[in-house]
């Protein structure tokens, strides 16, 4: 019974030392290393964003999904850009009416 239990505790604490050398050698498995605390890897342009700054956009995981104040983030910033420039289509068409100049409803999707 001795016998066995030294066994035992040899094999884990072979095992142990194994373990602490890979994780020496090879790290925690990680291509990057984790980003400090409230940054973010979220990015989009501070003005002019396109379909592809969208497209590209990335969040963060966590343990339940996305970090919930990236995306709301990025959702005030897309709803901001999206005010902007439907307040300008619409300042250039009171500009064309009051000019006399024709819209054509096929560029406005109608």
């Amino acid at each position: 019974m001795t016998t066995m239990l030294i066994y035992l505790l040899v094999m884990v604490l072979v095992g142990a030392v194994v373990f602490l050398l890979a994780a020496v050698v090879f790290g925690r498995g990680e291509e990057l290393e984790p980003l400090p605390p409230g940054t973010s890897p979220t990015r989009l342009p501070a003005e002019d964003v396109t379909g592809a700054d969208v497209a590209g956009v990335t969040f963060q995981v966590v343990l339940r999904g996305y970090k919930m104040s990236e995306v709301d983030w990025v959702m005030q910033r897309l709803g901001h850009e999206l005010d902007e420039l439907r307040d300008r289509v619409a300042m250039l068409e009171r500009r064309c009416s009051e000019a006399g100049v024709p819209i054509d409803q096929e560029t406005q999707g109608q």
